[in-house]
């Protein structure tokens, strides 16, 4: 069997090689030309624990990367799925580039599994809309499946073997021979469903982790209007056997949580509302994070912006990725000439990505004497006593110290 996997990033070149290292013969197509040279050059393009090994493994399979679409019996598009940012609604352009180009090489009969998170009814709307206007019938001509992809940075590896799937398609058959290609590798549940009832449940999967994340934040800024340590005030209420309150923190990142919930709410916008409530609360926690530092610089008479530093760029601890991070997010708040004060380190990101960034620890430090953690990553665990003496605002609930503010 020999499948084309559309989009090499953070989902699909995992993909890509879980299958080539379990008896797939797989092409990779991406449009980004130096992304596949650096492929092709045998290097990866992030980091990402076990990534390394299982690409070593793959280059002596049958796998090869290349920038053109192939003619194959399958097809897995794992592209972006961004929002609108005014109506919230998903945008479903990469989507519909990638199916279109299928479309100009694919044979008859051809199945296309879209990977890549959409909100419910996008293959209704959007998709075969397109198949029909180049000509093609669903289901005699081209085959539709919804298999959305359901791992975490960080743990992806683990996560794509041993984590349940869902395969959403129009037959049962071409459901059953998808769930075949992937039980190649997966251990976990494969489930077959219907393709909007697919497509509604990586959704809403990501809308109750944004909702429980919520709670937790907007717990943080009651506790600390009432001056409370909402640590201990969430240790307590989880003792109860049927509460499990989550952490506060800066933010939510990812293409996945801080992204996916909007497409409901652009979608649905006369009867969401809990959704809403909870994507606002998680996008304001980084003002917040803003706010909590001006009173403690206001308490302790700093004024020198220059002195402060952010530990912490990528959206989660112990990963390289930025997309959507509350740190950026937070940067966004800053006027102009506070931005241009403020200094960053984080010793995942070895490329420059905004103002005063350093890529050695100990010159940021000599540097500062007011630092915000914003990840916990384990590099900073491991060089907790190098900051003891700063004035810390600890969002991550990780440093006792006397001179550690948390959120």
């Amino acid at each position: 069997m020999k499948i084309n996997v559309i989009g090499l990033g953070y989902i699909g070149l995992p993909t890509a090689l879980m299958f080539a290292t379990h008896g797939v013969e797989v092409v990779g197509t991406d449009y980004n030309k130096e992304l596949v040279e650096t492929l092709n050059e045998g290097k990866t393009t992030f980091e990402e624990k076990g990534l390394d090994e299982l690409f070593k493994k793959a280059l002596k399979s049958n796998i090869k990367f290349t920038t053109e679409y192939q003619q194959e019996d399958i097809y897995i598009i794992s592209v972006p799925t961004p929002y609108e940012k005014e109506n919230k609604k998903i945008d479903p352009k990469y989507v519909i580039s990638a199916v279109e180009t299928v479309l100009q090489v694919c044979k008859k009969g051809a199945i296309i599994v879209i990977e890549s998170t959409i909100s419910p009814g996008t293959i209704d709307k959007f998709i075969r809309p397109v198949i029909k206007e180049k000509g093609y019938e669903t289901g005699k001509d081209i085959h539709l499946v919804h298999a959305p992809e359901r791992i975490i940075p960080g743990n992806m590896i683990y996560e794509l073997e041993n984590n349940s799937r869902t395969i959403g398609a129009d037959e049962k058959e071409i459901g059953e021979k998808i769930k075949k290609l992937y039980a190649s590798f997966c251990k976990g549940d494969i489930v077959v469903t219907d393709i909007k009832t697919a497509e509604m449940t990586k959704v809403i999967e990501n809308t109750f982790r944004d909702i429980n994340i919520a709670f937790a934040n907007e717990l943080s800024r009651i506790c600390r209007k009432e001056n409370m340590d909402v640590y201990e005030v969430i240790k307590i209420a989880n003792k109860h056997p049927r509460v499990n309150i989550l952490q506060p923190g800066p933010g939510v990142g990812g293409h996945c949580i801080s992204v996916d919930p909007w497409f409901l709410v652009g979608d649905y916008p006369d009867i969401v509302n809990v959704i809403k409530a909870a994507r606002e609360v998680n996008d304001g926690q980084p003002e917040f994070v803003l706010e909590r530092l001006r009173a403690i610089l206001k308490e302790n008479n700093i004024s020198d912006l220059s002195k402060v530093g952010i530990y912490g760029l990528t959206y989660k601890d112990n990963v390289d990725d930025i997309r959507e991070s509350p740190t950026l997010q937070m940067l966004e708040k800053l006027s102009k000439d506070e931005k241009e004060k403020f200094k960053v380190y984080d010793p995942y990101i070895k490329k420059e990505i905004t103002k005063n960034q350093y890529f050695n620890f100990d010159e940021f430090i000599k540097d500062i004497n007011v630092i915000i953690i914003m990840n916990a990553h384990d590099h900073i665990k491991e060089n907790i006593e190098k900051i003891n003496n700063m004035l810390i605002l600890d969002t991550k609930n990780i440093i006792e110290s006397k001179n550690a503010y948390k959120l």
